[in-house]
């Protein structure tokens, strides 16, 4: 199987277009769609279906996650031998969007000190981060997936741990001399994934929900709980003395500890287990390990969530 080809695969997959491939690849876009036609023609299936953006089929991806497999291998072979030069890995990740703006950061600060790497991060929520390894996507995620992805390893890197909070004019608003009125008080929720708040409205038995708004950025999540907009579940690595200080409420002492898990394919490259590394140790400083967690009510399940997997069960966040 012709590298080259391999290499127009992931192009083509990563750019989204034959064009832009033919950029990222230097070559034509000619050149790029005869390459994809060579190895559709060596393997005998579609590969990649032609839209916009380009996809690859089930067998591309099949292909697509060789495909980075041997140019990591291949650029770390190269390096080794002194034939390297300048050029970088690319390593595909996958994060949640609340884990990239709190314990992800010291994992930046220490790549950006890696000249012989580039970091492509995909932003999704840790419930379907997982898939993106099946598809070949990415080379590493952090998922709430305990379950590893065939021909990957896994790990639990700690808990994030979110606690309710409101403006204090929020709070006050709708707070009355029987307590504070959470069927009334607007809520807030990240995307249509986002279920933390629904869980906690579960257990206290309101339905239908209070009047919710979507705000689907954790910086601008934790600025629209600030602004009055509405309460919300806030991981509690982003908060930096609201609280203390009284701009922020916490509605009440529970809070939802979210278990992540560091999943990252079986492969043996210097730079992929470097990584894996650097985030296992910036998640043990930051998140909650799992022997410290303090024993506190959890929300029940969302209906039909497994029952096998308790700790993660109906836990989505923040794509």
């Amino acid at each position: 199987m012709n590298f080259e080809h391999l290499r127009a695969l992931t192009a083509v997959v990563d750019e989204g277009t034959f064009e832009a491939a033919a950029d990222a690849l230097s070559i034509t876009p000619s050149a790029v769609s005869q390459r994809i036609k060579a190895l559709e023609t060596s393997v005998g299936q579609v590969l990649v279906r032609r839209r916009a953006p380009c996809t690859a089929t089930d067998a591309g991806r099949l292909l697509l996650r060789m495909a980075r497999q041997v140019q990591v291998l291949e650029a770390e072979a190269s390096t080794a031998l002194g034939s390297g030069g300048s050029s970088r890995t690319h390593l595909p990740l996958a994060v949640n969007a609340d884990s990239l703006a709190t314990w992800f950061v010291p994992v930046l600060a220490e790549a950006a000190g890696w000249d012989d790497t580039t970091i492509d991060l995909h932003v999704e929520d840790q419930g379907y981060s997982s898939q993106l390894l099946r598809e070949g996507e990415v080379m590493g995620a952090v998922t709430s997936d305990p379950v590893p992805v065939s021909g990957c390893r896994v790990e639990l890197l700690g808990h994030m741990r979110y606690i309710p909070v409101a403006a204090a004019g929020l709070h006050d608003r709708f707070t009355t001399p029987d307590g504070l009125e959470w069927a009334a008080m607007p809520v807030l929720k990240f995307n249509a994934k986002d279920t933390l708040q629904r869980q906690l409205l579960d257990a206290k038995g309101i339905d239908p929900l209070p009047p919710t708004h979507t705000v689907p950025s954790s910086e601008g999540f934790l600025a629209a709980v600030r602004a009055g907009l509405g309460w919300g579940m806030i991981p509690e690595l982003q908060l930096t003395g609201e609280i203390a200080e009284g701009s922020l409420v916490r509605l009440e002492d529970s809070h939802q500890d979210v278990p992540l898990y560091w999943q990252s394919w079986t492969l043996d490259s210097e730079r992929l287990n470097r990584f894996t590394e650097t985030v296992r140790q910036a998640s043990s400083k930051l998140l909650v390990p799992a022997h410290a967690r303090a024993r506190t009510e959890q929300p029940p399940p969302r209906p039909g969530a497994g029952a096998s997997t308790p700790s993660t069960a109906g836990y989505k966040r923040r794509k």
